[in-house]
């Protein structure tokens, strides 16, 4: 058997020993893949983010078209309607953002033409005069007794004279009551809804108010709504 020598056996060692090198092309092949890897999780946070705020600014832009449209829808309602009467007309202003849901439904009694023909069937000189499908006095039955006694009174709109309003008391079968207050009245708010305000025809409100009545208030003569026209402007 050959011996080895002992300069190749520390030269074999050494071969077995030395580490191994790691070629340019590898160190390149893994920078890339590295560069891969952060360049792909950047680009899918961005994409992520990016359709998050989309989502956030439709759901927004949404919410702002409800809102117009809403607004859009409120300010294609009348905005006034024209009573004619007996005695003459009488314009009133509808208070479609304080009152709109008794508003919407005196626009659509309006529409059906359940005004046509109603009476004024109560007139109390210096407080209310009252049109409806009932024939009791309501919300207006002891204003008689209390409206003089008062020293001061509110100054808000709701305690105006000319002002239109309807029993806070739901009626069946769809019966709605309108009144028009000839003077300011301080409880006016507890009793009815108020949802707009003569502009035009207050005389002709005063005229009606002074129609001779018995002791119960009702008109001797009959006083009627014969149409309501409804309007977008005056």
């Amino acid at each position: 058997m050959a011996r080895i020598k002992p300069q190749a056996l520390l030269q074999q060692s050494k071969k077995k020993k030395g580490p191994a090198r790691i070629s340019v092309s590898t160190v390149i092949l893994f920078s890339l893949i590295v560069v891969l890897a952060v360049f792909f999780l950047y680009t899918t946070y961005t994409h992520w983010s990016q359709r998050s705020r989309i989502q956030i600014e439709d759901k927004e832009s949404v919410f702002q078209g409800d809102d117009s449209f809403l607004d859009s829808k409120k300010s294609d309602l009348p905005g006034y309607a024209v009573l004619d009467t007996a005695k003459g007309s009488i314009t009133v202003e509808l208070f479609k953002d304080s009152s709109p849901e008794v508003v919407d439904q005196f626009l659509d009694l309006c529409q059906r033409g359940h005004f046509n023909g109603m009476l004024f069937h109560h007139v109390i000189k210096h407080y209310v005069i009252q049109a409806g499908d009932s024939n009791k006095l309501g919300a207006a039955e002891d204003w008689t007794l209390k409206g003089k006694h008062y020293s001061q009174l509110d100054t808000s709109v709701k305690h105006e004279a000319f002002m239109l309003g309807t029993s806070k008391t739901k009626h069946e079968n769809g019966a709605f009551e309108l009144f028009i207050t000839t003077a300011p009245i301080p409880d006016l708010n507890e009793k009815l809804t108020v949802f707009g305000k003569v502009v035009k025809g207050e005389d002709i409100v005063q005229e009606i108010e002074e129609v001779d009545t018995d002791e119960h208030y009702r008109p001797k003569s009959s006083v009627a709504i014969h149409s309501v026209t409804l309007k977008q402007s005056i």
